[in-house]
C-alpha cells in the first residue's frame, strides 16, 4: 500500500467497542477517584470522632448506651405485648427487668465487698511481707543490679510527685455528672424501646420503594437479633462463669464467694482486659491470704485454666460462627472506645462492633487491603466488555474486611 492510500475504514462495531472500552477505563478511573475520597473522608472522620464524642460525652454516651440497651431491651418487650401488655408499660417493664438485675448484680459484689474492705490493711502487710520474703531471696540479683549501675555511673535521681486529687475528692466531683448520664440512659432507652413499633412501621411503609422498605427491615431485624443474641447468649457464658468461680472459692475457702463470682461474671463482659484484672486481683488476693506465695497462686491459677476452656472451647461451640469476630478488630474497637469513654467504652464495645458488622453484611465491607493494590473499594458495579465487543454485567461480591 503506498503513502497515498487512505487506510481502510474502521468497522462500526469495533468502533463502538473501543468506545466502550474508553468510557468503561474513565469510569473505573472516576470510580477509585471517588472511593479515594471516600476513604479519606472515612479515616478522617475516624480520627476525629473520639475528639467529638470524648467531648460530648454527657450526650453521646447515654444515647449510645440506650441505643444498646434499647436493642437489648425490645425482644422482652414485645414478648410482654403478645400477652396483652399495652405498648408503654411493657417498656417500662422491660426497663425494669433490666435495672433490677443491675441492682442485684451490684449487691451481691458490692455488699460482701464492703465487709472485706475493713480488712484490706491486714492483707496489705500480709503482701507486703509475701514481697519481702521473695524479694530476700532474690536479694542477689539486687546486689547485682546495684554493682552494674555503679558500673556505668548511673545515679539515681530525685523525683518531685505533685499532690492530686484524693479519690474521695474525685468520687465527689464525677457524681453529679454519672447521675446524670444515668437518668439520660434510662429515659433515652424507655422512649426508644416505647418507639420501636413505630420505628418499624415508618421503616416499612414510608420507603419509596418496596425494596428498600424489605432491605430496611431486614437490617433493623438483624442488627436487633445479633446484638441481642450475642449479649444474651455471652450473659449465660458468664453467668455460668461466675457460678463456677463462685462454687470453687467456697470449696477452696475463700471470703465472700459470692463477690468473686460475680466480679468474674462482670469482669467477663471486657474481652481479654477483664480476665486479665481478674487474674490480677485473685493474685494479689490470694497470696495476702494464704501462708506460702505458692497455695496464695492457686486461686489465680484455676481461674486462668476456667478462662482459658472458656474462651477457647465453651463460647466459640456456643456462639458459632455467626457471631465470631476478627481478634484484631475486638482489640482495635476496644482500646477505640476505651480511649473515649473510658471502662464504660469498653464494655459497649463489642456491642457497637457487632451493629457495625451487622449493617455492613448489608451494605458491603470495604476492601481496603485490595484497594491499595488497585482493587475497587466495593462490589464492582461497572459493565465488562467481553471478548466479542458485548457488553457484560460483572457484579462482584461485598470483599470480606
Amino acid at each position: 500500500m503506498s503513502e497515498t492510500d487512505t487506510p481502510p475504514d474502521i468497522p462500526p462495531s469495533l468502533k463502538e467497542a473501543q468506545n466502550a472500552r474508553g468510557r468503561l477505563a474513565f469510569a473505573q478511573q472516576e470510580l477509585r477517584l471517588i472511593s479515594t475520597l471516600v476513604l479519606l473522608l472515612g479515616i478522617g472522620l475516624f480520627l476525629a470522632l473520639p475528639f467529638v464524642l470524648s467531648i460530648g460525652s454527657v450526650v453521646f454516651l447515654p444515647l449510645t448506651t440506650a441505643l444498646i440497651l434499647s436493642i437489648l431491651l425490645a425482644p422482652l418487650a414485645d414478648r410482654l405485648s403478645s400477652w396483652g401488655v399495652p405498648n408503654v408499660l411493657a417498656s417500662l417493664l422491660s426497663l425494669l427487668v433490666f435495672f433490677a438485675i443491675v441492682l442485684l448484680a451490684f449487691a451481691v459484689i458490692l455488699q460482701p465487698a464492703i465487709a472485706l474492705f475493713d480488712d484490706l490493711p491486714r492483707l496489705a502487710d500480709q503482701v507486703a511481707d509475701r514481697f519481702t520474703e521473695l524479694r530476700d531471696q532474690f536479694a542477689w540479683l539486687a546486689a547485682a543490679n546495684e554493682r552494674f549501675a555503679e558500673a556505668v555511673g548511673y545515679t539515681g535521681a530525685n523525683e518531685v510527685v505533685l499532690a492530686g486529687p484524693s479519690v474521695f475528692e474525685q468520687v465527689a466531683v464525677g457524681a453529679p455528672t454519672v447521675v446524670l448520664e444515668v437518668l439520660l440512659t434510662f429515659l433515652m432507652a424507655f422512649f426508644m424501646v416505647e418507639a420501636r413499633v413505630r420505628l418499624r412501621r415508618n421503616l416499612m411503609f414510608g420507603r419509596t420503594s418496596f425494596g428498600t422498605s424489605v432491605k430496611a427491615a431486614r437490617v433493623l431485624r438483624e442488627v436487633q437479633d445479633r446484638v441481642a443474641n450475642y449479649i444474651l447468649t455471652v450473659a449465660w457464658i458468664n453467668l455460668g462463669v461466675g457460678v463456677v468461680v463462685g462454687t470453687g472459692a467456697w470449696l477452696l475457702g475463700v471470703d465472700a464467694p459470692l463477690m468473686w463470682g460475680g466480679l468474674a461474671t462482670l469482669l467477663n463482659f471486657i474481652p481479654y482486659i477483664g480476665p486479665l484484672v481478674m487474674t490480677v486481683v485473685l493474685t494479689l488476693f490470694g497470696v495476702g491470704t494464704s501462708e506460702t506465695v505458692l497455695l496464695g497462686l492457686i486461686p489465680a491459677a484455676a481461674y486462668l485454666a476456667l478462662h482459658t476452656i472458656e474462651a477457647n472451647v465453651v463460647t466459640p461451640s456456643i456462639l458459632g460462627a455467626r457471631f465470631t469476630m476478627n481478634p484484631v478488630m475486638i482489640l482495635i474497637a476496644f482500646s477505640y472506645f476505651s480511649w473515649i469513654w473510658g471502662v464504660f467504652g469498653a464494655l459497649l464495645s463489642v456491642p457497637i462492633l457487632l451493629m457495625l458488622t451487622a449493617l455492613f453484611d448489608h451494605t458491603g465491607r470495604p476492601n481496603l487491603v485490595g484497594f491499595v493494590f488497585g482493587e475497587p473499594l466495593f462490589g464492582n458495579q461497572l459493565m465488562v466488555l467481553g471478548e466479542d465487543g458485548s457488553a457484560e454485567n460483572s457484579v462482584d461480591p461485598p470483599p470480606a474486611a
